[in-house]
């Protein structure tokens, strides 16, 4: 699969200086898209901005982006002032900050970014930077304007290349819930039961473990259906209720670990 980069532009810190380019580390492209089309003719439907109180189609040039006000009304901003207040330059990801590597924790990360060095001038310094980290074991803290918007971006250091994630700002971020506990001392059994089937069902990762099973139906409903060029519907069987009484956890786990014994 051909490299699809969507960002140029320079890694900087301090004197150092390398031309790298951004390319996203995951992708949706394999999946099934579906267009929204008119029944009766057959053609795609197009969506346009309408005014909500004249029902009317709003041109490009008259939409403007607004924040609500408190008693009423909007506040208007114009493009050119949201641009005023970003980044002086979106073209640099300039390393000013370090952290510990592995120090944030997971619910920070946001996107994956494969981040390499454009050419063979800028390689070396590209090296020195990433070795540099990895030699501290740290993790660089930049900020840079991708998907039309400012982001607070982590640089890890990963084999021959950088690992740049785009990271959750903290107001995105919600405060973590408390678990209820148990009043009462686990049972030591049941907890031996269940480490012995965490154990038993413990597999190597691998890319297929988390296969989009519906994708893969859905792209076989459609093969089936050119196969067969008939324009009807398909008739799908109904999906079965989940039915039946709700069974304890301890119940079945003491039932499992008596037929064990008996064993």
């Amino acid at each position: 699969m051909p490299r699809h980069v969507f960002w140029k532009g320079h890694l900087r810190l301090s004197l150092v200086t390398a031309a790298v380019s951004l390319t996203p580390a995951t992708t949706e492209s394999a999946k099934v898209r579906f267009h929204i089309l008119n029944r009766k003719t057959g053609n795609r439907v197009e969506s346009h901005y309408a005014d909500s109180t004249t029902h009317r189609r709003v041109a490009d040039k008259n939409q403007v982006k607004g924040f609500p006000k408190e008693d009423s009304g909007f506040v208007l901003l114009e493009d050119d002032e949201i641009d005023a207040v970003g980044l002086e330059s979106t073209k640099t990801i300039d390393i000013q900050t370090f952290v510990p590597a592995g120090s944030i924790d997971w619910i920070w990360y946001d996107r994956p970014h494969f981040l390499k060095p454009e050419d063979k001038i800028g390689a070396e310094a590209f090296g020195v930077i990433r070795d540099a980290m990895r030699a501290n074991n740290v993790s660089g803290i930049a900020r840079l304007v991708i998907y039309r918007r400012e982001h607070a971006v982590l640089l890890e250091p990963a084999g021959n290349g950088i690992i740049l994630w785009t990271l959750h700002y903290a107001d995105e971020v919600r405060e973590s819930i408390d678990t209820l506990e148990p009043k009462k001392k686990l049972d030591s059994d049941l907890l031996s039961l269940m480490e012995k089937r965490i154990e038993e069902n413990t597999i190597a990762w691998k890319p297929s473990v988390t296969q989009d099973k519906v994708q893969k139906k859905i792209k076989a409903l459609l093969k089936s259906k050119e196969k067969s060029k008939t324009s009807s519907k398909s008739k799908s069987s109904p999906a079965k209720k989940s039915g039946g009484n709700v069974i304890n956890i301890m119940d079945a786990l003491k039932k499992s670990l008596a037929s064990e014994k008996r064993g």
